[in-house]
């Protein structure tokens, strides 16, 4: 039977790469919203200029469901080379919309879905004359006929090209005209609407529609950041540009006109952290946005900001590896390489937001981390949640938040007689003073040097004094445990000895799985990790559970792994749950997963049988 559902399925728009067809599925994305129907889209794209297959995936959710669900109950297939995929991916009973002015033999088509077929190119070849109009304005076509088969407020659509155009008329006058050649066609040539409907409804609220990778930027213009040194690499290129934007409006002095800010395109990856590490010993707040092979580059330099105790902010936007990898395509594949960069014993704080707000509430607090602690922060997104847009809390600031520069020695401290030894620890918590370049004339200087030294800086090679600064340094990692944001956690509704650790953009899709798992009667406690260093509660809610499954995006389990490594926990207890081919894992996989993995535990072993 044909899917019948109100504001609940998933539409997958699958087009060719160049064909212009980005802003016309965005502009359904976004009337939907409108509506006041949640709405998750994701943009999967090759890593070329134009030609080769793309998808555009809308999950539609009232319920809120945010994460990519898994299956496609309606598909718009207008990519020849990817229709017999595209078709079997479709959920029994769904539907299937094409361009049928060209008959179609049945054996393309499956007996279990429902077949639309609406003249797109015969509808344009008609109205236009021109080749780039007819290809262009096809895509429209089809979000028209969209609008009648699912019951869409038109008015909306109308609104959204109204504000995309705005002070352009006959564009916007066009646009709206091959809308409503897909629409009157649909109305006066097929039934409808189909089985899977849009309804008004009120559950976006005040949430906001944003990229992270915006968010991102924007959490750095509020956390202080006057700095940026970057090079260009896909998928982090949009927070750079973001920070651009961010800054020309908010970053320019009113009276002077100058700006208050430097962004620096350097000539590549490893002279961009050059840039930051040297900035940030000046003063300044400064940070680059990378992806996983800058990382690689910037091995070296992240250990000089480590030893040297230099504040540094790392956006690293993951992407699918190894080299170059899938670079349009995303993974959580950086763990371990940003964890422990560079070579010699470091350790590095790791912020993992889910969504843009956390990217934005992160982005602001990594500087006062970097700054608290005398370190390099890497703050772990991602292609999902950095290139696409999501709906999240509004963004919120407290405007009587100071910037927190951690332990600075003042002018008048040293002119009272306060001993400074850069590598001094007064405190206990591994954390020295520092001073800023010309604090004082005579007073609180020191050579900054990557190679050993006493807690005065000054050059050694003695055993005892090298120990004493890398065991300061592991003690400066323990502090850090209580200054990044705390794990979250959330029990199940009965005891159960399960439970699950995921973490950043596996988050969504994980709140749909819980309700999959629990209707299936699987109860899972579970425990999204924020930051690196753990904090104890995750060693703790290990030793609560039998077995804590472990949800990552990676080949080789890398969370998992730092878990096993850092909290002393036995492997076996914990089961890596790893999706790694480049899409955004589902509920559906993370569901099916677990829950045959948890069938698997329950089975009594013959050993024990017979003993």
């Amino acid at each position: 039977m044909p899917i019948q559902s109100v504001n609940d399925f998933v539409v997958r728009f699958a087009n060719v790469n160049g064909s212009g067809s980005a802003s016309a599925n965005e502009l359904f994305a976004r009337s939907v919203l409108r509506m006041g129907i949640p709405v998750a889209p994701r943009n999967i794209f090759p890593s070329n200029i134009q030609g080769l297959p793309t998808w555009y995936e809308v999950r539609i959710s009232e319920a809120g469901h945010l994460g990519a669900r898994g299956g496609t109950d309606l598909m718009i297939a207008m990519n020849p080379q990817t229709w017999d995929k595209d078709v079997a991916g479709i959920e029994p009973g769904g539907y299937l919309l094409y361009d049928s002015t060209k008959p179609m033999v049945k054996s393309k088509f499956r007996d279990d879905i429902t077949v639309i077929g609406v003249p797109l190119t015969a509808i344009c070849n008609r109205e236009y004359s021109d080749p780039r109009q007819r290809q262009l304005f096809k895509n429209i076509v089809y979000v028209g006929a969209l609008s009648a088969l699912l019951d869409m407020d038109v008015g909306e659509m109308e609104k959204l090209i109204g504000e995309q155009y705005k002070g352009k008329e006959k564009l916007f006058d066009a646009n709206k005209h091959a809308l409503h050649l897909g629409r009157d066609w649909v109305m006066m040539n097929l039934d409808h609407p189909i089985g899977l409907r849009l309804k008004r409804a009120d559950a976006v609220g005040d949430r906001i529609f944003i990229e992270g990778n915006s968010a991102a930027a924007l959490g750095a213009v509020y956390g202080g950041a006057t700095v940026c040194a970057w090079y260009p690499i896909t998928p982090s290129s949009s927070l750079a540009e973001a920070f651009t934007r961010h800054c020309q409006r908010m970053r320019v002095d009113p009276a002077t006109k100058k700006n208050k800010f430097a962004i620096i395109q350097a000539e590549d990856e490893l002279a961009s952290i050059g840039i930051v590490i040297g900035a940030a010993w000046n003063g300044s707040r400064a940070f680059t946005a990378t992806s996983g092979p800058g990382i690689s580059l910037m091995q070296e330099f992240l250990g000089l900001a480590y030893f040297a105790e230099i504040p540094a902010v790392i956006f690293d936007v993951q992407r699918a590896g190894p080299s170059t990898g899938m670079p349009t395509r995303t993974q959580q594949t950086d763990i371990i390489s940003c964890a422990y960069a560079s070579h010699g014993d470091t350790k590095h704080v790791l912020l993992f937001p889910e969504d843009p707000a956390e990217a934005f509430e992160f982005g602001a607090a990594a500087f006062d981390l970097a700054d608290r602690l005398q370190t390099p922060i890497f703050v772990m997104l991602d292609l999902d949640i950095g290139m696409n847009h999501r709906l999240a809390r509004p963004l919120i600031w407290d405007d009587t938040r100071k910037l927190d520069r951690g332990k600075v020695m003042s002018a008048a401290a040293l002119e009272a007689g306060k001993e400074f030894g850069r590598y001094l620890d007064v405190d206990g918590d591994g954390i020295p003073y520092r001073t800023y370049p010309g604090t004082h004339p005579t007073k609180g200087s020191f050579f900054t040097r990557g190679t050993s030294r006493d807690r005065y800086a000054r050059y050694t090679e003695e055993g005892p004094a090298y120990a004493d600064n890398m065991q300061r340094l592991l003690r400066k990692f323990e502090t850090a445990k209580d200054l990044v944001p705390r794990p979250l956690q959330a029990n199940a509704d009965k005891p159960t000895k399960y439970g699950v650790i995921y973490f950043g953009s596996t988050s969504p899709a994980m709140d749909e799985a819980i309700d999959l798992l629990e209707a299936d009667g699987h109860a899972l406690d579970r425990l999204r990790v924020r930051a690196f260093p753990f904090h104890s509660s995750v060693t703790s809610f290990i030793g609560e559970h039998d077995f804590v499954f472990v949800v990552e995006q990676n080949r080789d389990a890398q969370l998992r792994s730092l878990v096993v490594n850092e909290c002393n926990i036995d492997p076996v207890r914990l089961v890596p749950i790893l999706h790694y081919d480049g899409t955004p894992i589902t509920a559906r996989f993370i569901a099916r997963a677990i829950a045959d993995r948890l069938d698997a535990l329950k089975v009594t072993p013959l050993r024990k049988v017979v003993s």
